[in-house]
């Protein structure tokens, strides 16, 4: 796999942190310096973590294992779920739901009340319900798939979670931590990079870092499920 270029990072803004009196002290080593009160990040230790994590979600996809891309912020959502669609992962880009992890058998009974609305509705089994009724269930289907569409094919805790902004996705952090789920995040100058397995120093804030960012992890999962792939092929010719 390629590796990322410093100059690629520059053009996307990645270096761009936040003003000096929201930063976290314990970013200090991956800050560069500070232009008009904005630090900025070195780019140099982006592209060291950057391999670190890219190696670490190649082990994982190449083992079978799943990944949970987590941002809902709107600058994010559109790229993290195209990401995440491309390697067959699964993701939430609504909302956190409270215990969407720790009570994930709650979320699963909720994910098959979904996919039973569906299947009504398919097969012409609620033919004596009310237009209106019809409505009712088709609105409720809808907003369920709006928060748990990504989560729906997920059968089990996921073995890593991917996340963009840590401060926003406390949440995710928190119920990752409770269960063991191995971390991987873009943190920004205003987070604690020691809340990450693999912290990435970037800006989390502009869809261009985040994009760089998101695509170089994708490409290392690509390649870990290609080697997945070939290692099943060479089994079953063998």
């Amino acid at each position: 796999m390629a590796k990322v270029e410093y100059q690629d990072l520059l053009n996307a803004g990645v270096h761009f942190g936040h003003m000096k009196k929201k930063w976290n002290p314990k970013m200090r080593q991956y800050i560069f310096t500070e232009r008009k009160g904005v630090h900025l990040i070195d780019l140099n230790r982006t592209i060291e973590s950057l391999e670190m994590a890219a190696k670490a979600m190649h082990s994982i996809a190449k083992s079978g294992r799943k990944i949970l891309f987590v941002a809902t912020k709107k600058q994010a959502r559109d790229i993290i779920t195209e990401a995440a669609k491309s390697v067959n992962m699964p993701y939430v880009t609504d909302r956190w739901l409270g215990g969407m992890m720790t009570n994930f058998a709650t979320i699963r009974r909720s994910v098959k009340k979904m996919e039973n609305i569906d299947r009504m509705l398919a097969d012409g089994s609620l033919t004596s319900i009310t237009k209106k009724e019809r409505l009712t269930l088709t609105r409720e289907r809808n907003k369920l798939e709006k928060v748990l569409g990504g989560v729906a094919k997920l059968n089990r805790i996921p073995s890593a979670m991917f996340v963009v902004d840590i401060t926003n996705e406390h949440l995710a952090i928190t119920e990752a931590h409770k269960l063991g789920i191995r971390t991987i995040a873009m943190v920004d100058t205003n987070s604690n990079p020691n809340l990450v397995d693999f912290p990435i120093p970037a800006n989390d804030d502009a869809s261009k870092s985040i994009k760089i960012i998101t695509d170089y992890l994708v490409d290392a999962i690509k390649s870990g499920l290609e080697e997945r792939q070939k290692a099943k092929a060479a089994l079953e010719t063998a």
